[in-house]
């Protein structure tokens, strides 16, 4: 049971306060209600473009690093499609140094050409490394705008294009800050050794001053149900033929999320899962092959993937996954092999729940949910589902017509 208390701003900043007196850390989570799904589709990246330019210096400090690791903290942030995460920790007799730090970023950072041009050349660069050169990197740039035609999920969070950050200008720049950085459009959370009335005098001091700003209201496409499925062949420097399978299935807040999440486990979570045991180990078609649900805040997927060995095409392989996910769908699951998922999942999420910058996440994305009480209450939706509604959830997503696949073909070996 994670206890909290909840106070509000009169800017509209949520702040959520867990009291875990058992350590003498603190962490602040601070969530922006911005992700890849927010952007311009012709000036895309920015969300991700924000996630560095939070650490270039605020109005009134030069360099954010600084004074958190001499108060003995770390940092990091990561985007998604649907928000912006920042993140600390450090003693939890300096937590002001955080109030500091991330109210002065949130009230105006030091906008500078010079400092745009920097981090626009590293994410460039990121761009390159990571989805342009390295091995299997541009699945995402591939099979994104091959499932979905009109949301946008359509691109991945580094962007549609390198063109979109290379011609990014500073008034652009500013105005996605201004719109979206706001305290009403965003979540703070400190979970660690400190008092309800000392983090809310914090707050008021520190985030009370941040006036509020004109946050777009969100009308995003819904994407229609698909009615055929889609499919894709590219021919890459890769070292083996590589499948990737995408299926429809609902957003994260729907009721059906938990038993989508165990099938995935089901099929997917260790070496006596479904997929490893019949194509990895008995079948020899897969070196590796997984599952996982995207837990988008949208209608999001299902996602299978995995390497195929030398000697297997990729229509073998498909065939074979076809067969394993036909087979739940036609006979089910035994009880005994849910329960052992469920198992996993309870083990997994108390060893999570050990460290208070992982409750502090936790707390900030039940709140972005819209529900904070979810910490408490989702291993009771989990431990609810059953073998039918796995089955049920089956034959609605593993459908051809719902599924997109990828074949990502190793170029031949030449001599």
């Amino acid at each position: 049971m994670i206890a909290f208390t909840e106070h509000t701003l009169s800017n509209g900043l949520r702040v959520i306060i867990h009291v875990d007196k058992s350590t003498p850390l603190a962490a602040m989570n601070l969530l922006y209600d911005v992700g890849a799904r927010d952007e311009d589709p012709d000036k895309t990246g920015f969300a991700h473009l924000f996630e560095h330019l939070m650490f270039e210096g605020s109005s009134n400090i030069p360099h954010y690093d600084t004074p958190l690791q001499l108060a003995g903290g770390d940092n990091n942030a990561f985007t998604s499609n649907d928000i912006t995460n920042y993140y600390l920790t450090l003693p939890a007799v300096n937590i002001e140094t955080g109030f500091w730090l991330e109210s002065d970023r949130m009230l105006q950072l030091a906008f500078s050409q010079e400092k745009l041009d920097i981090q626009k050349k590293v994410v460039c660069e990121e761009f390159k490394q990571r989805y342009l050169n390295q091995p299997y990197g541009d699945i995402w740039l591939l099979i994104r705008p091959l499932i979905y035609e009109t949301h946008p999920y359509h691109w991945a969070t580094i962007g549609k294009d390198l063109s979109h950050i290379e011609h990014a200008t500073l008034d652009q720049v500013k105005s996605f800050f201004y719109q979206y950085y706001a305290p009403n459009n965003s979540v703070l959370v400190i979970s660690g050794n400190v008092n309800i009335e000392q983090i809310i005098a914090l707050s008021e001091k520190w985030f009370g001053p941040i006036p509020k700003r004109e946050v777009p209201q969100r009308h995003l496409p819904k994407e229609p149900m698909q009615t055929k499925q889609k499919r894709l062949r590219v021919e890459r420097n890769v070292p083996a033929d590589l499948l990737l399978m995408a299926f429809h299935m609902p957003e994260r807040s729907h009721s059906d999320y938990y038993a989508y999440d165990l099938l995935s486990d089901i099929l997917s979570n260790g070496k006596s899962s479904l997929l490893y045991q019949r194509l990895v180990k008995e079948q020899k078609k897969f070196s590796d092959i997984g599952a996982y649900v995207m837990g988008s805040i949208d209608p999001g997927l299902i996602i299978i993937s995995g390497r195929l060995n030398r000697s297997v095409s990729l229509q073998d392989g498909e065939a074979a996954v076809w067969d394993v996910l036909n087979e739940i769908k036609r006979t089910g699951i035994a009880d005994t092999t849910l329960q052992k998922v469920k198992n996993r999942y309870e083990t997994a999420e108390q060893l999570s729940l050990m460290t208070v910058l992982n409750k502090a996440m936790k707390l900030a994305f039940a709140a972005h949910l819209g529900d904070i009480n979810l910490v408490n209450t989702e291993s009771k939706l989990y431990r609810a589902v059953t073998t039918d509604a796995i089955q049920r959830v089956a034959k609605e997503a593993f459908r051809i017509e719902n599924s997109t696949v990828l074949e990502y073909k190793a170029k031949p070996i030449t001599a």
